[in-house]
């Protein structure tokens, strides 16, 4: 029972600590009756033994000294209440995170009293337990440093045969929980980065060392179960589907970037033991039905999917010994069986493991065997075929390369997907700088320098795979930016992004690109043609008022997007392509969709030639909206469009008297007043004033953009439909969640007589022009202008 007597000492002082600590050694059971009163002094003895470990020594000796610890341990035994655990470890865990001085740590650590609190048995599926245990052993991963950590094991004859704080962490290492696993997870990096031989030998011994086969297992599953989320939004997108595709892709690219921190954390052991397990179960089982050897790893996903996770890997996981594994990989599928990818019967005595170094030099040892096993030069071209060993190479034949198996196969697919995902991960080797000099040269990626072999080049034929394609990837992407589909703006935007990765590598390492890039401008110049044809459509069309804003918007974005790196460029794209579907009820959306693409097309053709002819792409947009302009000859009044909003007074000036009905105040008599200046153009709706003959107040206000008049057939009434759709609320939404229920709104204009409303008619279509003609005076130097150089001139056309 706890003792009733109180005390009014200070509550930092030592003898109020050692008054509660009296109270607490008193209690012999915790139940409701008493459950409150021990949580308050839990509290207090965390709160003044944090003060005493900064102001005042005496009162952790008096924490030592009456064994404080020892009774929060036995506080566990002898509740009856679940939310006491919790308690405990709460406050354990803060005292824990607050202590500073290294002694208050060491005892902390050195008593058992800390596994004590680790093993006891929680019932976990009440409440919230399972966070609280788990910020407490975080807690105490946060204080482990190479002296604390030795204190949490049990040693015997120089071996760990016990350590609870990871073993019991394990347990929620696969944790619904988000926050629960992410704790999980930097536990065992503090864990992993404190460990010396000793413990880094019981990490890596059975079961302990399960622990990384799971977590690539578990890996694996999620990209099987993500191939499957996108093979069914091919059949039937949603909105949920896309969802949960994102939410895995969140998923993996956790679990990507944990195991680079694992393989980033300097120990050679555990670097190994993962990095092979990451091969063995995950990467080989990927690309061993990628690579179409006729062999069964049990893994069943599509090759685009495929594809996709080994870029997004080589993206985050982006060391030099995983480059030189997939590169292998690929160009020598049958090293797959090789002892370097085999992650059973794995050794856990390090004097049996060879370095990741040491067996990628055993790769390197085979091909060149190979190449001294074939002096007359004709084995190595054939590096595809799917018969090939490592030690058998068969001759090249290069005519034949559109029927090989493997990488090559899916880069000459007509699937653009399979093209765009192929060549995504071969510009991701190329890129690096890290990739082996061999490897490197057979693919083409080798940058000569004055201290390359020119020997080891002849042998290579300067790069047989990527340098021997070229001509064909560029067709191949240039055939993609000509395009003009529905649904090919997607496509174009990132084959040109490809386009100009393949260029930028011609001109750094591949050499001999003039014909190349001579051959991409005449094809440009004639896809040109066809993307100034679209814009000048939408010039004609019911958007044109947004083409200039557009344009200025867009020539940023698409200069950003095709200077993005390989590194940093965001894969999703890959996948999107397999279930993108544009929309197509020719509702008001889907007309501003149709603008903006054809605005982007042409951009994008800009961007392209420049980049082709200069190296670069401008900064500055060649369309300058900030260009002013004075109300032409004769119009019907001189305003600053951008301030005229409802209520605002202005001129009648020559305004046509009509009449309207709306829905709330009935007919009303108005004058119609359409008016253009520059880009902007109006049709304002506008009431006498009552006392000033020459001025109105507006009721409405409609673009004139978009007004499409139409003379009813009695001839006096005037049909004008009006957009309600507003683009500046699409702000970034996906163009897969367009919404497609918007609708025009309609007015009719009511006049005295035919000839009246003819003259309103002719009065919209002329200030329609205008703002028509002046939004294509802007975009004429980049329409007619000779801005592209090495083909016809584009005005004489």
């Amino acid at each position: 029972m706890l003792r009733s007597l109180w005390r009014p000492f200070d509550r930092f002082s030592l003898q109020h600590f050692r008054y509660i600590i009296n109270e607490l050694q008193g209690v012999e059971v915790v139940d409701t009756s008493n459950r409150e009163r021990i949580v308050d002094i839990l509290q207090s003895i965390v709160e003044i033994v944090t003060y005493g470990d900064r102001h005042d020594p005496s009162i952790f000796e008096c924490f030592m000294e009456h064994q404080v610890l020892a009774e929060f341990v036995r506080m566990l035994k002898v509740s009856r209440d679940t939310r006491i655990a919790a308690k405990v470890l709460q406050y354990f865990s803060i005292m824990i995170q607050n202590l500073c001085r290294e002694h208050a740590i060491y005892y902390c650590f050195s008593n058992g009293h800390i596994n004590s609190i680790i093993t006891h048995e929680y019932e976990f599926h009440v409440s919230d337990i399972a966070l609280y245990y788990v910020s407490f052993i975080r807690a105490v991963g946060g204080k482990l440093n190479k002296d604390t950590i030795c204190l949490l094991l049990k040693v015997q004859e120089g071996t760990v045969t016990s350590f609870s704080l990871y073993t019991e962490a394990l347990r929620f290492a696969q944790h619904g929980d988000k926050m629960i696993q992410a704790s999980i997870r930097s536990l065992t990096l503090s864990i992993y980065n404190v460990s010396d031989d000793m413990i880094c030998q019981f990490l890596m011994t059975p079961p302990e060392s399960e622990y990384f086969s799971d977590l690539i297992l578990k890996l694996r599953e999620e990209c099987v179960h993500l191939d499957a989320t996108v093979c069914s939004m091919r059949k039937n997108y949603s909105s949920d589907k896309r969802t949960e595709l994102m939410s895995g892709i969140d998923k993996l690219l956790d679990d990507l970037y944990y195991i680079k921190d694992l393989l980033c954390l300097g120990k050679s052991h555990l670097n190994t033991v993962v990095f092979h397990k990451l091969l063995g179960l995950l990467v080989v089982p990927i690309m061993i039905p990628l690579m179409q050897l006729g062999k069964s790893t049990g893994v069943k996903i599509s090759s685009v999917t495929s594809l996709y996770l080994l870029s997004r890997l080589l993206q985050v996981v982006d060391k030099k010994e995983m480059l030189d594994s997939v590169a292998s990989l690929i160009l020598y599928p049958h090293v797959a069986s090789c002892p370097v990818f085999d992650t059973e019967g794995y050794a856990t005595d390090r004097s049996q493991v060879k370095t990741t170094s040491d067996q990628l030099n055993d790769i390197e040892q085979i091909l060149n065997s190979s190449f001294e096993s074939h002096d007359n030069g004709e084995a190595f071209g054939d590096i595809l075929e799917p018969k090939l060993s490592a030690h058998h190479l068969l001759s090249f034949q290069w005519d034949r390369v559109q029927e090989r198996v493997g990488i090559l196969s899916y880069i000459f697919s007509d699937n653009q997907g399979l093209l765009f995902a192929s060549l995504m991960l071969l510009l991701i080797l190329a890129e690096s700088n890290d990739l082996d000099n061999l490897l490197a040269s057979v693919f083409g990626f080798h940058q000569k320098t004055a201290e390359t072999d020119d020997s080891v080049d002849s042998k290579l034929f300067d790069g047989i795979i990527f340098l021997k394609c070229i001509p064909q990837i560029l067709n191949a992407l240039l055939n993609i930016v000509g395009s003009y589909t529905p649904s090919s703006t997607l496509n174009q935007w990132h084959a040109a992004w490809f386009l100009l990765k393949v260029i930028d590598l011609q001109r750094s390492r591949l050499g001999h690109h003039e014909l190349h890039l001579f051959n991409v401008n005449i094809r440009l110049n004639a896809s040109f043609h066809k993307a100034r044809e679209h814009l000048l459509d939408e010039v004609s069309g019911c958007w044109f008022d947004y083409i200039v804003d557009t344009f200025e918007k867009e020539w940023i974005s698409c200069k950003k997007a095709l200077e993005e790196s390989s590194r940093n460029k965001d894969l999703f794209f890959l996948l999107q392509i397999a279930f993108h579907k544009p929309s197509s009820d020719g509702n008001n959306i889907d007309a501003w969709q149709r603008m903006v693409d054809a605005v982007k097309i042409f951009v994008l053709h800009l961007q392209l030639k420049a980049y082709v002819l200069d190296g670069c792409i401008p900064n500055n947009s060649p369309i300058n909206s900030r260009t002013t302009s004075l109300p032409n000859p004769g119009s019907i009044l001189a305003l600053d469009l951008s301030i005229v909003n409802f209520g605002s007074e202005v001129t009648l000036g020559s305004g046509i008297p009509c009449k309207i009905s709306f829905s709330k105040v009935g007919v009303r008599d108005i004058y119609m007043i359409p008016v253009a200046k520059g880009l902007c153009g109006k049709l304002l709706l506008v009431e006498k004033h009552p006392f000033r003959s020459q001025t109105g107040t507006v009721l409405a206000i409609a673009r004139l953009a978009g007004l499409t008049p139409n003379i009813d057939e009695n001839g006096t009434w005037l049909h004008l439909c009006i957009r309600e759709f507003n683009p500046k609320f699409l702000d970034k939404r996906s163009d897969l969640n367009l919404p497609n229920h918007e609708t025009d709104a309609r007015w009719t204009l009511g006049f005295s007589d035919a000839e009246a409303c003819e003259a309103a008619f002719s009065l919209i279509a002329e200030q329609t022009c205008n703002q028509r003609s002046f939004t294509e005076s802007l975009l004429a130097p980049s329409l007619y202008g000779n801005l592209l150089g090495g083909g016809e001139d584009i005005q004489s056309s």
